[in-house]
């Protein structure tokens, strides 16, 4: 968290900065773990300062803000980031600010709680270096049920775990994994090597299903209440998952099956045995 429903809130939060020119960029003073942002301050500053934003864009998981430089600034938010337009939820874990001129926004903040998050200012080439195949994989809410195919009908993995895989499909995370595997009605525990054409059909259209729904209620703002949009509010779609951390609640789409949490690779999973069946009826 935050995943790719986050991040796209937080991309479409902050447009008003396109079109405004930088006129200071801050590592703000903060007595928590310090995060990575490259290059050193002095030199992203005299490096930005003076450009103007051309764009704001989305990669995976992360926030892209191009300059007329040819340059990106990339954000990384990882476990607890916040990108936001005003005031942050505390000043304890401000870490970064762009000093913009002009209205609406003449602010831009990069609030950490965990500080596991960076900020990196790359050039051009540097960024399709890092960011373009095979490094990453094609985006969520573009990808297709042949390329799902292509990269995965010979693997041995589970499905869920490859989901995970930033070089299979970028910016699904733990949480949207196991919704788009429970609307799909596939198992997360199923071999990919073991799905039909139909299961790869239902895959692709549930991934963009469950992840434009979550964009239009602004993404998910967990328990621990981290997450918030570029204005600092909640998201809502938390209300409407249907598996992802309500073990032994009845599931909402059949009523039937109870929700089971399993672990794998490390990370908890959620599902339906009676929705999503491990083994395919004959």
């Amino acid at each position: 968290m935050p995943e790719l429903p986050e991040v796209e809130t937080m991309c479409r939060g902050i447009q008003g900065i396109v079109g405004r020119k930088i006129v200071n960029a801050t590592r703000t003073a903060c007595r928590q773990k310090p995060i990575l942002i490259t290059p050193r301050i002095d030199r992203f500053r005299r490096l930005v300062s003076g450009t103007t934003v051309r764009e704001v864009a989305r990669v995976g998981k992360r926030v892209v803000i191009w300059l007329d430089s040819e340059s990106a600034i990339v954000v990384e938010p990882r476990m607890t980031g916040l990108v936001l337009v005003t005031t942050p939820p505390s000043q304890a874990y401000l870490r970064w600010r762009l000093d913009l001129s002009g209205t609406p926004v003449n602010e831009l903040y990069y609030w950490d709680r965990r500080g596991l998050g960076n900020v990196r200012l790359l050039s051009a080439a540097r960024f399709f270096e890092l960011f373009g195949p095979p490094n990453l994989g094609p985006d969520a809410l573009s990808v297709t049920a042949s390329g799902y195919r292509q990269q995965l009908n010979r693997s041995k993995r589970t499905i869920k775990v490859a989901l995970l895989d930033q070089r299979v499909v970028a910016g699904i995370g733990n949480l949207y994994a196991a919704e788009i595997l429970h609307v799909a009605g596939i198992h997360p525990e199923r071999r990919c090597d073991l799905l039909k054409k139909t299961q790869w059909e239902k895959l692709a259209d549930a991934t963009h299903e469950v992840l434009e729904e979550a964009i239009r209620y602004e993404g998910s703002t967990l328990s621990d209440g981290t997450y918030r949009n570029a204005l600092n509010k909640q998201g809502s779609y938390q209300n409407h998952h249907r598996v992802y951390a309500r073990a032994g609640t009845p599931c909402p789409t059949c009523n039937k099956g109870k929700i089971v949490r399993i672990v794998q690779s490390q990370r908890a999973t959620f599902f339906c045995p009676c929705c999503q069946l491990k083994t395919t009826r004959r």
